[in-house]
């Protein structure tokens, strides 16, 4: 066996995670997922499949918002945008899925802005 890339390793740390959460219709999913550039956040119904809302730094409407700040600043946004939107659709509480990266850096920077934004987790 060979050793195991970065992403098979967090992808194996998600399955684990994503064996002991599940969100449901009162208390949907927080999903984060991070690429190089990029954050992405949605809340998802796992019970009915659907995600309920979402945000990211793609989006059109923070593109402006992003500009000149550093990839930590623009998780924070997307957290914050990510609970006010959640917020606006009656969502107060969810389960924060950290996706298999470690608490740290950006994902703990959406995770804090989400938690500014009201978001209960």
């Amino acid at each position: 066996m060979g050793k195991k890339s970065r992403e098979e390793q967090r992808k194996r740390r998600h399955r684990r995670i994503r064996g002991k959460i599940s969100g449901t219709s009162e208390r949907p999913r927080l999903n984060v997922f991070r690429s190089l550039e990029h954050v992405y956040a949605q809340v998802i119904d796992d019970v009915a499949g659907h995600t309920l809302v979402s945000a990211s730094t793609v989006d059109k409407g923070l593109s402006a918002e992003l500009e000149g700040k550093s990839k930590s600043e623009r998780a924070g946004l997307v957290g914050k945008t990510v609970a006010e939107r959640a917020k606006a659709q009656g969502i107060e509480s969810v389960v924060f899925d950290r996706g298999g990266y470690l608490y740290h850096g950006r994902i703990k920077a959406l995770a804090e802005g989400a938690r500014e934004g009201g978001l209960k987790f």
